[in-house]
């Protein structure tokens, strides 16, 4: 085993995390306000843009719980398509101000990165979420699938917020 691949790895890591800090793009603008109580609980991913730690994966899940500290749970749980394996991983979030509509996520601390929601139903049924450098974006819901009335409404947002809608993996849920 190279001695230099954990160096490596945490090279690589952080400047995944830190991407996001500088930008070519402008300003991501997030909605107005985010009532966090309702937006705990169970999201179902629709799509996403691939990334290394959802790569291959199905049913995918995002769970958030408030804990005691006022910081977020968060649960995001998948299965792998080519071996039924059950993943889970397990971060922290906090909002970075009072609209709560721009959070800081870990699963690998220190390292944090930004999740930020770019649109929300009233009732909170779905969402879109990305993050300033356009290189993660998701389309979450309540259920395992989603009219595509909403679907082609968010899609048609997209090239504004400056996302490439091609960039798409639509998530199979069973």
């Amino acid at each position: 085993m190279n001695k230099h691949l954990p160096i490596i790895f945490l090279i690589v890591l952080f400047s995944f995390f830190i991407g996001g800090c500088s930008s070519k793009n402008p300003l991501l603008q997030t909605v107005n306000k985010v009532d966090i109580q309702k937006y705990t609980g169970t999201w179902y991913e629709i799509a996403r843009f691939e990334h290394f730690f959802e790569k291959g994966c199905k049913n995918v899940t995002a769970t958030y719980e408030i804990k005691d500290d006022g910081d977020i749970k968060v649960i995001n749980r998948c299965t792998k398509i080519d071996t039924n394996e059950k993943k889970e991983a397990t971060g922290v979030a906090y909002a970075t101000d009072e609209t709560n509509s721009k959070l800081k996520v870990s699963f690998f601390r220190p390292f944090y990165g930004d999740y930020y929601i770019l649109d929300l139903a009233s009732d909170y049924s779905y969402a879109l979420i990305g993050n300033p450098n356009r290189e993660l974006l998701w389309i979450l819901s309540r259920t395992k699938t989603l009219d595509e009335n909403i679907k082609n409404s968010l899609l048609k947002k997209l090239p504004a917020l400056g996302f490439d809608a091609n960039k798409f993996i639509w998530t199979i849920q069973e």
